[in-house]
């Protein structure tokens, strides 16, 4: 990994404390019958047991089949049944997987149902006899129990009495060598990803500025081979023409960074996809300011940013064959006697100006400026934006989607098969020349916001900025990066949404 420096400054990484419970350590045997302890056994509609789980019946006398038919465990994907005194096991937890092939996908969330029913304890997943074609299918059971698993523990106070959780290991029996090899090489580094990407989401606003999320993305590449990173401070901000981004932190005592990681993995000349993600470290709306209630959730208006981060890091960890750059404009948006008002107009590295109508809509101008500076320096073939931008993409998905938006309807329903395959759905909104009518300015070139649907002029404001040639996909994930309920492989709260995403975006690409 290398740093630039001069104008684009490189900046010093600093070693940060750990951010969360460290994750399981996970085994994977062939087909060693579990003897004692936890176990998570997995039964289809036909109520059959694998070899393994045949053989764990005959240890506990039967009363495991018995239970089945008692309780009419019906083995519906997802339902979960937990048996208790089962000696010699401490706990068995039958998890249904329905009557169809499962997916990777699936495979996933059937491993964070284990992690969510588990108290924290070694386990061991029976993994022989699943109805799947898919190689590896133990390493995706992994996946998805780390996933599902993850705790930010960092402010918690723990004693004697209430002992912080050990690491535990999660036995993955029934499972080929492929499994391990795809976990350790590949998944494995997914997962770090993410829970990178969450950590940052749920890091609270006092202790994460421009610049210490800067440095913890430093720490987290070091050692990456065939990356880059370049960080723009205030000075080269304003030399470089970005008003934009500049105007946003301008009311902050933090500064704005421009984070940039380039990754090469790819061929030599190839061109890369860019990623660019929004990075308000917290909004408070600037002037327009926000009311309080929610407010404190502004600490994850950096999810775009951080989604991209983790992407990044996991493509670069695993050594997956593309060339990406990810751009991160990071800023905190503060009420201060320098902060930009509405009414302000705001020059743009492009030269085209913004008429500010309200200064909470603070992402798009990050985001003009970013995806404008990596159009000038690099020669892309794709440029995806993600982005906690609108609260309209919210109110219209709700937690089941993001908003997708693209210029042409073809590459939307691309994007929504990469978004069935890796597990973070996507829906299409509209693009129409009506939204770019919407945002012209009386003073300026274009202003930040105005008319509906929000989401849609949101994009239009971005959009302004990307070449009209140029593959382009506009991620609004307000509706899904904070969650109030979990799911198999999200827990409550942030879910670094995008990462996994993005991330088979990049290897969709590679192939």
């Amino acid at each position: 990994m290398t740093f630039k420096r001069g104008l684009v400054v490189g900046l010093t990484a600093t070693m940060a404390a750990p951010l969360a419970l460290a994750g399981p350590s996970f085994d994977f045997t062939p087909n060693t019958t579990p003897d004692d302890g936890d176990i998570a056994i997995y039964v289809g509609v036909d109520q059959a047991l694998s070899d393994i789980g045949t053989k764990i019946d005959r240890s506990v006398d039967g009363r495991l089949s018995a239970a089945l038919q008692g309780y009419n465990f019906d083995g519906a994907f997802g339902s979960v049944l937990t048996l208790r005194a089962m000696a010699p096991y401490q706990t068995i937890t039958v998890i249904g997987t329905g009557d169809e092939a499962l997916t990777a996908r699936h495979l996933a969330d059937l491993g964070g149902y284990a992690a969510t029913t588990n108290d924290g304890d070694a386990i061991s997943l029976v993994a022989d006899g699943l109805s799947t074609d898919v190689d590896g299918a133990g390493a995706y059971l992994a996946k998805g129990y780390a996933l599902g698993g993850y705790h930010f523990l960092k402010y918690k106070m723990f004693d004697a009495d209430n002992p912080a959780p050990e690491p535990h290991t999660v036995t993955v029996a029934g499972t080929e060598r492929a499994s391990k090899n795809m976990f350790e090489r590949d998944l494995g580094h997914l997962v770090d990803g993410v829970t990178f990407a969450r950590d940052l989401g749920t890091e609270p606003g006092n202790t994460l500025w421009p610049q210490d999320f800067v440095e913890r993305v430093q720490t987290a590449f070091e050692g990456t081979r065939n990356t880059t990173i370049t960080v723009l401070d205030a000075d080269a901000i304003r030399a470089n023409g970005m008003g934009a981004l500049m105007g946003v932190g301008q009311g902050s005592i933090h500064d704005p960074r421009l984070l940039v990681v380039e990754y090469r993995g790819g061929e030599t000349g190839d061109a890369p996809i860019a990623l660019v993600g929004k990075g308000i470290t917290f909004d408070t709306g600037g002037i327009s300011i926000k009311p309080n209630n929610g407010m404190w959730l502004m600490k994850s208006d950096l999810s775009g940013a951080a989604a991209v981060a983790g992407t990044v890091l996991a493509a670069a960890k695993r050594g997956e064959n593309v060339n990406v750059v990810g751009v991160m404009p990071l800023a905190e948006n503060m009420p201060s006697q320098d902060a930009i008002r509405p009414g302000d107009v705001l020059t743009s590295m492009s030269g085209k100006t913004i008429e500010i109508m309200s200064t909470d809509a603070e992402g798009r101008l990050l985001l003009a400026d970013a995806v404008y500076y990596a159009q000038q320096e690099y020669e892309l073939r794709l440029l995806v934006n993600i982005a906690t931008l609108t609260g309209s993409a919210a109110r219209a998905m709700g937690d089941d989607y993001a908003a997708i938006i693209t210029r042409e309807l073809p590459l939307s329903l691309e994007m929504m098969e990469v978004g069935k395959r890796a597990g973070e759905d996507v829906w299409p909104l509209p693009l129409h020349p009506s939204h770019f009518v919407q945002i012209e300015s009386l003073i300026a070139d274009i202003k930040n916001t105005g008319g509906h649907p929000g989401a849609s002029i949101g994009a239009a404001v971005v959009g302004t900025f990307v070449a009209e040639d140029l593959p382009w996909v506009h991620l609004d994930i307000a509706g899904v990066d904070w969650r109030d309920e979990p799911t198999a492989t999200v827990p409550v709260g942030h879910g670094g949404w995008g990462v996994r995403f993005m991330d088979e975006l990049l290897r969709s690409e590679s192939d």
